[in-house]
């Protein structure tokens, strides 16, 4: 395996890792928070799964970006394309917009998340508001997954 091919592979594995780090973080944030609010209010178990899944979607999207790379590679055929250093490294750039804004947003969007849910406690009826706020961060998720897919498909190999 060339030095290039492996630069790519360890881009797609950061994309799976700190996105998905980002959305176990956000998920046990938004779960904690959860958990609190079901035990003395159980009723509301339904509207605060929603809340608490949103920050795991960015684990998501860098696993389908890392899963990308590996199929444009052919790693995942066993077929493995050689690739020069310079091929290398813009597949691992490519790889990055995912892996840090899925890392980040994860936890910013867990940290709207945990609000939702406590304003949810406070007033039911506001679940769909606070569903509205957290999802307003994953925004920068899809377009942090956007740019790294547009980057990958980019790459002439």
């Amino acid at each position: 395996m060339t030095t290039g091919t492996i630069i790519a592979i360890i881009g797609a594995a950061l994309a799976a890792i700190l996105a998905g780090i980002g959305s176990a973080y956000g998920v046990r944030l938004t779960g904690q928070a959860a958990a609190g609010v079901v035990a003395e209010k159980p009723d509301l178990f339904g509207k605060l799964l929603v809340i608490e899944a949103l920050p795991g979607t960015q684990g998501i999207y860098g696993f389908l970006v890392a899963i990308i790379v590996m199929i444009q590679i052919g790693a995942l055929s066993g077929n493995i394309v050689p690739l020069t250093m310079e091929q290398g490294w813009a597949y691992f750039c490519a790889c990055m917009p995912i892996a840090i804004v899925g890392l980040l947003s994860a936890i910013y969007q867990a940290q709207t998340g945990v609000a939702a849910i406590l304003m949810t406690a406070k007033e039911p009826s506001a679940s769909a508001k606070g569903i509205t706020m957290a999802a307003l961060v994953e925004t920068y998720a899809i377009l942090a997954l956007l740019v790294s897919i547009l980057l990958v498909f980019g790459i002439k190999v």
